[in-house]
């Protein structure tokens, strides 16, 4: 297992395309410059929950960008709830979810049982290893909320595209 950087490491947090309240075309430019912001500022490695929405648009935009910026060492890690958590998804997200895994320089399986605990130990996880959190946040109250307010509780670095909380 490769050691993540936490001094140099960003977490993404998001909702699911389906509870979006904004545009994915929003959330992809926002998505975008954060990360170019982040590694412009120094950051390296970067950490996906690996679910379908915002984890795996930011996810393919780190792997764009490690394509394009070979002066950086630019880190992939992907932090999944539990194995098999794609299987119930639409082919297009699973092959996408694949391509990721196959892409990123370490995969850890955070929980060895399905369920909702799994998502909650795994964005713990992601938040504990990271020092800033990009998050896409609605208001809606479940996992991303839960997440922000955990990160910020540990003193974390939260950007938020629109601060509704």
């Amino acid at each position: 297992m490769k050691k993540i950087d936490i001094e140099h490491a960003v977490s993404f947090t998001g909702h699911r395309p389906e509870r979006l309240d904004m545009s994915e075309e929003k959330v992809f430019s926002w998505l975008d410059e954060q990360i170019r912001k982040a590694v412009d500022d120094g950051y390296t490695d970067f950490i996906t929950g690996m679910q379908r929405g915002v984890d795996i648009w930011a996810a393919e935009l780190v792997m764009k960008l490690k394509e394009e910026r070979k002066d950086v060492s630019i880190r992939l890690f992907a932090a999944v709830a539990f194995r098999g958590m794609e299987n119930q998804w639409e082919k297009d997200w699973q092959k996408r979810y694949h391509a990721i895994l196959k892409a990123s320089d370490d995969i850890t399986y955070v929980s060895d049982r399905p369920g909702r605990a799994a998502f909650f130990k795994r964005n713990e996880w992601m938040v504990d290893r990271s020092s800033k959190i990009l998050g896409v946040y609605t208001g809606a109250p479940g996992g991303t909320k839960e997440t922000i307010i955990y990160a910020r509780n540990h003193g974390k670095d939260v950007i938020l595209i629109e601060d509704k909380l």
